[in-house]
């Protein structure tokens, strides 16, 4: 039988899903991050799953999402994106260090994933935390700066209010620390598998394309994968959620 319980850890709303029998033990974990303007109840399938194979996954809901809404407005919770993101990575340590103060996380292999948003989350935390054991990139970027830029010109397209070119400037500034991309050797042979509908409009796959082929031949890179389903948009898939699975099995 597998749980699923609503849970604070580290003062963050979050579901845990595990197996019955496993409450309370140590297990290999999974940090999974929902995507933009969705919430943690929208990934129980793939958290599901991995419990059914003995994994503990933890889903947080984001800053502004889920439970943690503020009720924001489209442009406000735009203009809130990357404060989200950076958000996730501060808080990805202080539930990290409950559930080990817990003991619940087996010989520290714990993992994470994440959708659109939380793709671009886990690069961003392989990035920062070199105790990951791997990671999964559903629809995500690990090219923050030439994303953020992108993200900030579309939002300047079409809406009255504005980013100025100071404001992208500190953002993009601020990115850089995060980049996978511009930190490749902070992967250090650590297995990451990127997922991404060939005909997705929102997160442009060519960025996860181009990482992974400038990964080839170096010292630094593990066993790094990338999926690509030709007639998918920016949606997942039974495929990609069952490779996520898989990948877990085999890295975590």
């Amino acid at each position: 039988m597998i749980t699923i319980k609503k849970e604070e850890i580290a003062n963050i709303k979050s579901l845990v899903v595990e197996a019955k029998i496993n409450k309370r033990k140590p297990l290999p974990t999974v940090v999974f991050y929902h995507g933009f303007e969705s919430a943690k109840e929208n990934n129980l399938t793939l958290a599901f799953l991995l419990a059914e194979q003995n994994y503990r996954v933890i889903l947080p809901d984001a800053l502004y999402h889920g439970e943690r809404s503020e009720g924001l407005s489209n442009a406000e919770m735009s203009l809130g994106f990357w404060d989200v993101i950076l958000t996730n990575i501060k808080e990805l340590e202080e539930i990290k260090n409950e559930l080990e103060d817990e003991k619940l996380i087996l010989d520290g292999r714990i993992g994470v994933a994440g959708t659109s948003m939380g793709g671009v989350t886990t690069t961003s935390l392989l990035k920062q935390y070199d105790w990951i054991k791997t990671g999964v990139v559903l629809m995500g970027t690990p090219q923050l700066v030439s994303f953020g830029e992108q993200l900030i010109d579309t939002f300047n397209s079409n809406s009255k209010q504005q980013i100025s070119v100071n404001e992208k400037k500190e953002v993009l500034n601020a990115l850089q620390t995060y980049d996978l991309s511009k930190n490749k050797h902070t992967l250090n042979n650590r297995p990451i598998l990127f997922w991404h509908g060939v005909k997705d409009k929102v997160v442009p796959i060519t960025q996860s394309e181009e990482f992974v082929n400038e990964l080839k031949n170096t010292s630094y890179s593990g066993e790094v994968k990338l999926l690509k389903e030709v007639d998918r948009g920016h949606h997942l898939s039974r495929y990609s959620i069952l490779e996520t699975v898989k990948w877990f099995e085999k890295y975590l």
